[in-house]
């Protein structure tokens, strides 16, 4: 590889990562609401109801079962936004995958800067795609976690 190749495919690289934390940072803020609501308001409705549930009167394997009910709704929430951002990020590694798959033909027809260019707007369209669906998934994820707007 030459060095003007290396620098254009440096060039690349650094306008790709830019376009990643730019996913990254839209989901961020997008789902910060969503975040609290896990991260405070459930989390501390299960710290009120734990605490609750010790009391001397109650058994040991009481306390436990009860500490152990009220950490349900927590890690459900939990568990769905966990799943809801795995399947987000898989949809952005599958986009991008295709635009790799794309680059790498048009490499064997064309040359290497239209292969390049076609990589950026390729990944750009994934992007943007992608980002798009973040209002959707935050949507689902406030009725499914019964949050008001």
């Amino acid at each position: 590889m030459d060095a003007i190749a290396a620098v254009e495919e440096r060039m690349v690289n650094d306008r790709l990562r830019q376009k990643l934390n730019e996913v990254n940072s839209a989901a961020q803020s997008q789902l910060s609401p969503v975040q609290d609501h896990v991260n405070f308001t459930l989390q501390q409705a299960y710290f009120k109801c734990a605490y609750e549930c010790f009391d001397r009167r109650r058994k040991h394997d009481e306390i436990s079962n009860c500490v152990e009910h009220c950490s349900v709704p927590v890690l459900q929430a939990q568990n769905l936004v966990e799943s809801e951002m795995a399947k987000f990020q898989e949809r952005l590694n599958r986009a991008l995958m295709v635009c790799q798959d794309k680059m790498e033909a048009t490499k064997l027809q064309l040359n290497r800067s239209d292969a390049t260019k076609d990589l950026e707007s390729c990944v750009n369209q994934a992007v943007q795609d992608n980002i798009k669906t973040l209002p959707s998934l935050v949507g689902r994820l406030k009725t499914a976690l019964s949050m008001s707007d």
